[in-house]
């Protein structure tokens, strides 16, 4: 199959909700963004990467590039452009061509027609400003990357089939090459919501962005007031976390040590099952949203026992395991499992009400989410 075709075939299947955005799927050579990406080794003992460097448009790439899948172009400091044939990486994502049906659903929820003013928070491949080029005109679109190369090459790929829009390297929760726009949307994670795209949002004017460790996707319409008001959208998004530098911070790997098997200072009986918050979603984003940056770690053995490890920066550490003898064991100057239970509990007790029921007000000097029964989370 051509790439058209392949690409008209990506457009049908991901702008049945969105048809607005047909067209310019199926008119942008997304092959041509990501020539060459990082494959996750399966099995591998720490987060390894193996790198796929497919001939041009060969079936390969044509598959590839044409799936409603995430192709992953930068691991830590290391960009797939860049690796020798049969190199490795090792680490976290810190940059992708994000799945084309969850771009299309973030546009289809911004709302941008030609006469708006478009900031694209993350160029990344340059995708999601190729798409908005196509359809709303390269005057009218914006894209921002804190990483040079990102932005650069994407300007240079995107130039080669026809699209110019403007691209810029900077820090985004910092000073925004303009003044004020229409639309705002990012496919990176936020927490705070910058208050510089607050200040930039013209009143009527919509922001998409998620929240950072959560797949929280926001939705908020500028007010005259200067206060954004809008909901979590029923479609959850994961993207990755802003940063400032070429990689993420390390994990906390010494925290880690300390609670992997070590008696707690308190130890006390599980208040019921050990959750499993790869499966409890709306408790492990309740969780961060109440108690930030937590870094949670779990594992099964064969025999059935299931350990959760809570981890945070200033060295408190949880470990809660099941088995023949279930027991809570805590560490540090915060109970990272109390903090745990009690979200647990108030969400209980209001009826584990679905997320997307919580009500979000975002302004620059503070923003927050707001749960039906009152609970408030501030961001």
């Amino acid at each position: 199959m051509s790439w058209k075709g392949a690409a008209t075939a990506l457009a049908d299947a991901v702008t049945t909700n969105a048809p607005e955005w047909h067209d310019a799927v199926s008119n942008t050579p997304r092959h041509h963004l990501v020539p060459r990406w990082w494959q996750r080794i399966p099995n591998s003992p720490t987060e390894e990467w193996e790198l796929v460097s497919p001939s041009p448009l060969s079936a390969e790439h044509t598959a590839a590039a044409y799936r409603d899948e995430t192709l992953v172009t930068r691991v830590g400091p290391d960009h797939a452009d860049h690796a020798k044939p049969g190199g490795k990486a090792a680490g976290s994502p810190t940059s992708s061509s994000t799945l084309p049906g969850l771009v299309v659903s973030m546009l289809h929820h911004l709302g941008a027609e030609p006469s708006h003013q478009v900031l694209d928070v993350g160029t990344g491949s340059g995708y999601s400003a190729a798409l908005l080029s196509r359809r709303i005109g390269d005057e009218h679109v914006t894209s921002v990357d804190v990483d040079r190369y990102l932005v650069e090459i994407a300007r240079e790929r995107l130039a080669e089939f026809g699209r110019n829009p403007r691209m810029e390297a900077i820090d985004a929760t910092g000073k925004l090459p303009d003044a004020a726009y229409d639309r705002i949307v990012a496919t990176v994670s936020v927490r705070p919501v910058p208050e510089t795209w607050l200040r930039a949002l013209r009143p009527g004017g919509r922001l998409v962005t998620t929240i950072a460790h959560t797949a929280l996707l926001i939705t908020a319409d500028m007010g005259d007031d200067g206060v954004a008001r809008g909901t979590v959208q029923p479609d959850p998004a994961t993207f990755m976390e802003t940063r400032q530098e070429a990689d993420y911070p390390p994990k906390l790997n010494d925290v880690f040590s300390a609670a992997r098997e070590s008696d707690g200072d308190d130890v006390r009986p599980t208040d019921g099952p050990i959750p499993d918050l790869w499966q409890e979603w709306s408790l492990r984003w309740l969780y961060e949203l109440e108690t930030p940056g937590i870094e949670t770690r779990a594992a099964s053995y064969p025999d059935g026992r299931r350990v959760l490890w809570l981890l945070a920066a200033d060295g408190s550490w949880a470990r809660g395991e099941d088995g023949s003898a279930p027991a809570v064991h805590q560490s540090g100057p915060r109970r990272l499992w109390d903090d745990l239970e009690r979200v647990r509990r108030r969400w209980e007790s209001a009826g584990k009400f679905p997320l997307h029921r919580m009500a979000v007000e975002l302004t620059p000097d503070g923003s927050r989410l707001t749960a039906p029964d009152g609970w408030t989370f501030k961001l």
